[in-house]
């Protein structure tokens, strides 16, 4: 019989064990409001359920991410949404390029890269991470496993310790959100914040 409490459970402990990786957390607020603050952009990939989670992450910025606080929409784009030129890119290129070719084109110096991956191994996503690296982009990673190997190329590798990959992608959101927050308080000063009855 399956057994919810048994997931449940571990849902909790997986996220209760980010814990150890609060030190990078703040880091990443920080260096991802200081990057906004300067009026630079968020980027963000991944491939799958990690793509569904890069794109559903851009909205939170571009729009809103709680409903009671109204502010002025943060630039942020998912490299995941755009189906013409990562199957363009796929076919006249390599699948492998999908991410680092569109970053080539849209990056600027001072934004940032977060890049979704549950095994830290996906082909594009250290494809985007070398060239990152090669261009000095600050680079965010929420990762799982051990952090494969984008661990070693992400400046800033926050990773999920589990192996099962729901449960991975259910702290990536979480990890998302929290952080998102946060870079929203930072972002709106208290006296202008509307908050909506």
């Amino acid at each position: 019989m399956y057994n919810l409490r048994k997931v449940i459970e571990e849902s909790i402990l997986t996220k209760r064990n980010l814990l150890s990786e609060e030190k990078k957390i703040n880091k990443a607020i920080k260096e991802i409001s200081k990057s906004l603050k300067k009026g630079n952009k968020i980027l963000l990939c991944g491939n799958g359920g990690s793509a569904a989670d890069a794109q559903h992450l851009a909205a939170e910025f571009l729009v809103r991410l709680r409903p009671h606080i109204n502010r002025k929409p943060l630039p942020a784009i998912s490299l995941t949404t755009d189906v013409s030129s990562i199957t363009a890119c796929g076919n006249d290129y390599d699948f492998n390029d999908i991410f680092s070719r569109n970053l080539e084109a849209l990056y600027k110096p001072g934004d940032v890269l977060i890049v979704i991956s549950t095994s830290g191994n996906s082909k594009n996503i250290i494809n985007a991470l070398k060239f990152c690296k090669k261009k000095k982009i600050l680079t965010v990673g929420f990762l799982g496993n051990d952090g494969g190997e984008a661990k070693k190329l992400c400046k800033i590798p926050i990773i999920v310790n589990s192996k099962i990959t729901a449960r991975i992608q259910e702290s990536h959101i979480f990890l998302g959100h929290f952080i998102f927050e946060k870079i929203e308080d930072e972002m709106i000063p208290k006296r202008k914040v509307h908050y909506i009855r």
